[in-house]
């Protein structure tokens, strides 16, 4: 029940361990309710993503209605994740990471919480008793959380029980703080927003020709986990959409370390990764036959009418009746031509365009 509002029913589901059926008897109950004591339901779904598009069609009638006002949660991007008509009937709240300084607070208050104590150096140990942490462990906690409260407060509480944790006997310091975690916790998830946010910086770093930017990227998605296939099939493309013809040896240079990747793996092809990217990064730009390419796409997706048909002169004649009928006439075998010939290689009507600036 809402505390601060008795005229609503907070009712709170998971779509982790709840199904389709739960949720149709909560929007049940949540009709009687409206009709008999005129009280509104709040459904909040926690994980709602765990429901595929399908079921989560069923909210669509619901919300419309006003029978429930739906609250959902996400650790994913919902415009990957939920259905599009029901993202159109919702206000998107976004929650950030923490800051350092927010973290900090968070942590300072957990350690109060258990009675413990933070000092500024080891000298002031003895002077405090239950779990004590060196302000540095606590900086250092707080770095290595990535933002997440959650992976913070576990990491406190791994501390403390890996550790003694009595200023009596030892402040918990940096060193241990490390090798609680062992490895910084990456975010990064190959199957969501994260894949795309950094691979889209990488492209773009290569793009900008920052050599620095993009083995950061290289490097974040590598040590997350992503396949070191697709980043190569990523630089073959930026080898032909960013470098172009300002450096027609990107192109093969690119398929190589693609190559390089399949036949060796990783972690051994992340040097061949590295090696490419920061060629590619470092390589003069040309997007003219990217521009070119798009222009022609838009001639023909917006052209009115049918397509123009191939000139009967550039058309094959393998056999006798389209040679009959005039397929080939008139065309000219420019080998056969020491001096550059007239002809015309476009229907007539598209005799003017041009796809490339003059």
């Amino acid at each position: 029940m809402c505390q601060k509002d008795p005229s609503k029913r907070f009712v709170k589901l998971s779509a982790t361990t709840s199904g389709i059926n739960d949720v149709k008897e909560a929007v049940k109950v949540a009709k009687n309710e409206s009709i008999m004591f005129k009280r509104k339901t709040v459904l909040f779904i926690d994980e709602i993503h765990r429901f595929n598009k399908l079921q989560q069609d069923f909210f669509l009638p619901h919300v419309e209605q006003g029978t429930i006002t739906l609250i959902g949660a996400t650790t994913e991007n919902p415009s990957f994740q939920v259905n599009n008509a029901l993202l159109s009937r919702c206000k998107v709240l976004v929650l950030t990471k923490h800051s350092l300084e927010s973290l900090m607070k968070i942590l300072e208050s957990a350690v109060q919480k258990m009675r413990g104590s933070i000092i500024e150096n080891s000298a002031e140990q003895k002077l405090h008793t239950g779990p004590c942490f060196l302000r540095g462990a606590i900086e250092t906690l707080a770095n290595l959380s990535d933002g997440d409260a959650r992976v913070a407060l576990n990491g406190l509480e791994m501390a403390i029980n890996c550790f003694p944790a009595n200023c009596a006997e030892a402040a918990i310091d940096e060193k241990q703080i490390a090798s609680v975690f062992q490895k910084n916790p990456l975010l990064y998830d190959r199957n969501g927003e994260e894949h795309y946010n950094i691979i889209s910086a990488f492209h773009k770093s290569i793009r900008g020709s920052d050599d620095t930017a993009t083995l950061y990227w290289l490097a974040r998605m590598l040590e997350g986990g992503e396949d070191p296939l697709y980043i190569g099939r990523r630089m073959i493309r930026a080898a032909s959409e960013d470098i172009g013809m300002a450096d027609s040896s990107a192109l093969p240079k690119a398929v190589a370390a693609y190559q390089a990747c399949h036949f060796i793996g990783m972690p051994e092809c992340e040097i061949n990764l590295a090696h490419m990217a920061v060629y590619l990064a470092r390589a003069p730009k040309s997007v003219e036959i990217y521009k070119a390419y798009k222009s022609a796409k838009s001639t023909i997706a917006n052209w009115k009418g049918p397509q123009p048909g191939v000139p009967i002169h550039l058309r094959n004649a393998p056999t006798k009746l389209m040679k009959e009928l005039g397929y080939g006439k008139d065309y000219k075998y420019n080998p056969d031509f020491d001096e550059p010939i007239e002809q015309d290689y476009l229907p007539s009507v598209l005799k003017n365009i041009k796809f490339f600036p003059m």
